[in-house]
């Protein structure tokens, strides 16, 4: 990549999602500070959009929330909570105020792991589908005396989902393979009901984007290939892309999961002594994973200091949390793990202004992620190292690239461009 050109000067929390727009402004969601910050040009100057105080009009989520590219420079800000979506118009202000679509859907609107969603050529929203959380929910509701609670079955496949606004109709453009959960849950005689999972951190899993023309590009993790589907259900197969497989052996095996592992319990205890001081009372791993590209994306939540919405007295001590203790991490076996490395994790693709695909690949070079960049006939045509500890948010035109990156307690936000 080449050098750094701009750093934000607003200093943020984390740099989820990073909408580009073609009049040079910036959109940034900062998940974790739960504001959406628009940026000028040279990144020097910038309003927030929503946040969890009355200096704006439009308050931020109390949970996550997601930035969604809509139509030509407009953007959807989805709140999951409220179940309501603003409409940001190019200059960065709130145009209007719409309901979620599908009210069942509005967390597979969030993005991260889930990949970003996006608008097709007809205008349908393109996302990727979730569980029923109804059906797993049940299972925690036994009712009657004596009633045993069952263990919900969590699916290891998932939809790619079109939808049309004005009709409302789903299609589905594919399935893709995604991180299996292994969930398992007892109840005592007095009632009481323990929910405990093993994590797999390394699985074999495929990816999604939205193409700039409207094409879904789906890539299969297996045979690592990419799939482009247009307006029907039938791909345009592409050629497997070349790659460079890590073989684990037992002992890498037992390395990955103690790092990770390690890496994970790090990230609860700072997030809990946060959480204890009154601050943000969610957290999310970085998005690439953990040690050596790591798993999908862990997210915890409790209840935090200050009303939902935010509050303008600054954060406070949450005595609800004082006596947290969090549960062990459990992983599976070192024998569940592959055998050989995956190319890639969930929500490793993005596509950029010129119609190229970038998957962030599980193989980091000198502490730098290394992005396979894929055109849209399905050919990689270059590979890029980024510097260390950055992660691509989002793209811009001409080649720019918006990057993430933690400085101390703070992330910041830089541009650069491709080679």
């Amino acid at each position: 990549l080449k050098p750094v050109e701009k750093v934000a000067a607003e200093p943020l929390t984390t740099v989820s999602t990073v909408r580009a727009l073609s009049n040079g402004r910036v959109l940034v969601n900062d998940i974790n500070g739960r504001r959406l910050v628009s940026f000028d040009a040279d990144l020097a100057t910038f309003t927030v959009v929503a946040d969890t105080t009355s200096a704006t009009a439009n308050a931020y989520a109390s949970r996550i929330a997601g930035l969604v590219p809509w139509k030509g420079d407009s953007s959807l800000f989805v709140d999951p909570q409220t179940l309501s979506v603003l409409v940001i118009d190019p200059l960065g202000q709130v145009a209007r105020v719409m309901s979620v679509p599908r009210a069942d859907d509005a967390m597979a609107l969030i993005g991260g792991p889930n990949g970003t969603p996006g608008v097709d050529a007809q205008g349908r929203l393109v996302y990727r589908g979730q569980p029923s959380m109804r059906s797993m929910m049940s299972a925690f509701q036994p009712r009657g005396e004596g009633a045993s609670v069952t263990t919900p079955q969590v699916p290891d496949s998932m939809p790619i989902l079109r939808l049309t606004l004005a009709t409302r109709k789903l299609d589905t453009v594919t399935f893709i393979r995604t991180p299996k959960v292994n969930l398992s849950i007892s109840r005592d005689d007095n009632g009481r009901v323990s929910v405990n999972t093993k994590i797999n951190p390394m699985q074999m899993v495929d990816d999604w984007a939205v193409m700039p023309d409207g094409r879904v590009a789906v890539i299969r993790g297996r045979e690592y290939k990419v799939e482009f589907y247009g307006d029907g259900s039938t791909p345009e197969a592409t050629t497997k892309l070349a790659f460079a497989w890590r073989q684990m052996t037992d002992s890498l095996k037992q390395a990955f999961l103690d790092s990770t592992k390690a890496f994970m319990e790090k990230q609860r205890e700072a997030q809990l002594a946060r959480m204890k001081a009154g601050g943000n009372p969610m957290m999310a791993m970085p998005e690439g994973g953990g040690p050596g590209g790591g798993g999908p994306m862990v997210v915890m939540r409790f209840d935090g200091g200050g009303p939902p919405g935010g509050g303008g007295d600054g954060p406070r001590p949450n005595p609800n949390v004082q006596n947290v203790q969090l549960p062990p991490i459990n992983f599976v076996e070192p024998s569940e793990l592959p055998d050989y490395a995956p190319p890639f994790n969930a929500g490793s693709a993005k596509a950029d202004f010129e119609g190229n695909l970038w998957i962030r690949t599980s193989n980091v070079v000198e502490g730098g992620s290394v992005y396979d960049v894929v055109n849209g006939k399905g050919e990689l045509v270059d590979r890029v190292q980024m510097p260390p500890g950055r992660v691509i948010a989002g793209f811009g035109p001409g080649g720019a690239v918006y990057m993430g990156v933690r400085d101390g307690a703070v992330a910041k936000l830089e541009k650069a461009h491709r080679p």
